[in-house]
């Protein structure tokens, strides 16, 4: 037997609390207690110095205004970041996800892909970009009706320069998702961060998005170029960089699609009509002013909008949802469609846009008009709702042909 191996054996046959342990931590099961409680106090002190070493960044007050010429805009300053924020809105949500995950896929067969994967795919994105409309009680100084002066005053920039639905729905959905981040924004705030949505909203879809000298100007001095990109950076933090949601109209794109597609190797290239799909764009563009519409998921609307102006057969194809999946957010939308199918809506000429590509820019009419007819009209039913009655001193967008 060798050196080595005799060694071996005779430290074997010792002990092992003899070789490691000295005679004042053989103490018995009350020690082993003491051990585990400490590495678990350990433990906890290590998270608690990770949880506060994160930030966020929140607005805290404004410049002088002896700075910037007479306007104020925002000053942004970095504090500790509170994990609690978005935690209490659990119970609010009411989605609709029984027949999430068990219907049948309503997409045909694909050539390039599975159509099954791809539907649980988008199905599964639809579930991690949640919102919720209590976000304005993060809010003290806010009310509901501003959102809908927000949204409507970024419509009319969408038209003026010619930027697509899907454009402005992204912008939608990154300020709502934005606004449950943050605590005790104040009203001054909101057209920054509205401006700032678009923007980023537009470098994601647009081909030849506006410079940002553009989105400053149609602010009227209220928003200069460094807050829109101090803004920028805040806004992509909070959001954890997850910019690509399904939005409402991708969801109305998709609908009209399967329910006229005829032709499965084309099924990328647009076959339902134009004039349907503006329609019932309208309306969605009317009920997302509401922050009623947040209690639903966007595939959810997309498929009640789609049933007002067809059939329930025609939903149960194209999405797979049927009546109970659908029908509280019908019944939500009827004064909606009564009031929308009042305005008709009209494919409009954009200079450098081609024919086949006019109903997928954004378009905007009186909508706040039109909310508010919809909101005196279900005041009985709808005791509290408010309505915009006025602009908050969001300013209008110049006209294309006074652009600089």
């Amino acid at each position: 037997m060798s050196r080595r191996s005799s060694r071996l054996q005779a430290k074997q046959q010792q002990p092992l609390s003899c070789q490691e342990e000295s005679p004042q931590e053989l103490q018995g099961p009350e020690h082993l207690q003491t051990r585990k409680r400490r590495t678990a106090e350990e433990i906890k002190k290590k998270e608690d110095g990770k949880i506060a070493k994160k930030h966020q960044y929140e607005i805290k007050s404004c410049w002088p205004p002896t700075i910037t010429g007479g306007i104020s805009p925002c000053l942004i300053i970095e504090t500790p970041h509170k994990e609690s924020v978005t935690t209490d809105f659990s119970r609010f949500k009411k989605y609709r996800f029984r027949n999430l995950f068990i219907n049948p896929s309503p997409l045909p067969e694909l050539n390039w892909g599975n159509s099954k994967d791809v539907w649980l795919n988008i199905l599964k994105k639809e579930n991690r970009y949640a919102h919720c409309k209590h976000f304005t009680s993060l809010h003290s100084s806010l009310q509901p009706h501003m959102r809908s002066i927000l949204l409507d005053w970024l419509l009319e920039v969408c038209e003026v320069y010619a930027l697509h639905r899907e454009t402005f729905y992204l912008a939608q959905d990154f300020f709502d998702r934005f606004m449950l981040t943050q605590k005790n924004i104040n009203k001054s705030m909101l057209q920054l961060i509205g401006i700032t949505s678009l923007f980023i909203a537009s470098k994601l879809e647009e081909i030849y998005a506006p410079k940002i000298q553009e989105f400053a100007y149609v602010t009227d001095g209220a928003c200069s170029e460094d807050d829109i990109v101090r803004m920028e950076l805040i806004m992509l933090k909070a959001l954890k960089w997850e910019l690509c949601p399904v939005t409402i109209v991708s969801w109305l794109n998709l609908y009209l699609q399967v329910d006229a597609l005829k032709d499965v190797p084309k099924v990328l290239l647009p076959q339902y009509s134009q004039e349907k799909f503006i329609q019932i764009a309208q309306l969605l563009d009317l009920c997302i002013l509401d922050v009623n519409s947040l209690d639903f998921q966007y595939r959810t609307l997309a498929a009640a909008a789609l049933c007002h102006y067809t059939s329930i057969e025609v939903v149960k194809k194209a999405s797979g949802l049927d009546w109970d999946s659908i029908s509280e957010c019908a019944e939500w939308m009827v004064p909606f469609v009564s009031v929308a199918k009042k305005v008709p809506a009209k494919l409009k000429n954009f200079k450098k846009v081609a024919a086949e590509d006019r109903h997928n820019i954004q378009t905007h009419t009186n909508y706040l008009d039109m909310l508010e007819e919809v909101n005196s009209g279900v005041a009985s039913t709808a005791p509290g709702q408010l309505s915009p009655v006025s602009t908050g001193g969001i300013i209008t967008p110049p006209k294309s042909t006074e652009k600089k």
